[in-house]
């Protein structure tokens, strides 16, 4: 089955890209994998406030991802596969990448100003030439509209 994977945080472009990845699997008869990235505090001064912070910032990517999936659901009747990682972005995407059978696309955003974030930078110009799928990058200016028409 062809799959498009999001990541996602609590950025306006990752709710972009999850909306045209999500349109795009339902018109595709595909199905849609989302991954939120956990990272973790650079604060190590005492062990027990680390696991805390570190609990706390998994508890937040849990929730944003069972929320959007819930929202998925109900706007588009697809279930998506679940995956939350702890660790750096772009070597934890590359990884997942390597592991999800059919994936057609990875989906990602551009900030409608500014520069590309940082997975959009490595995956449409560091390393899109050793990918094992497109890339697709949504302008951040698209309104849902837009993105529903093109997707």
């Amino acid at each position: 089955m062809r799959t498009y994977l999001v990541v996602i945080d609590e950025t306006e472009e990752a709710s972009i890209a999850l909306r045209f990845a999500s349109r795009r699997a339902m018109k595709t008869n595909g199905a849609l994998h989302i991954l939120a990235l956990v990272k973790r505090e650079e604060f190590v001064a005492w062990g027990g406030v680390q696991a805390t912070l570190d609990e706390e910032a998994k508890n937040r990517a849990e929730a944003l991802v069972s929320s959007a999936a819930g929202t998925l659901f109900e706007e588009t009747g697809i279930r998506p596969s679940i995956t939350v990682r702890e660790g750096k972005g772009p070597k934890e995407v590359r990884k997942l990448m390597d592991q999800v059978d059919g994936l057609a696309a990875l989906v990602l955003a551009a900030s409608a100003t500014g520069a590309p974030g940082p997975l959009v930078t490595q995956f449409a110009a560091t390393e899109v030439g050793r990918l094992p799928c497109p890339v697709m990058v949504v302008p951040g200016s698209l309104s849902k509209e837009e993105i529903d028409r093109l997707s």
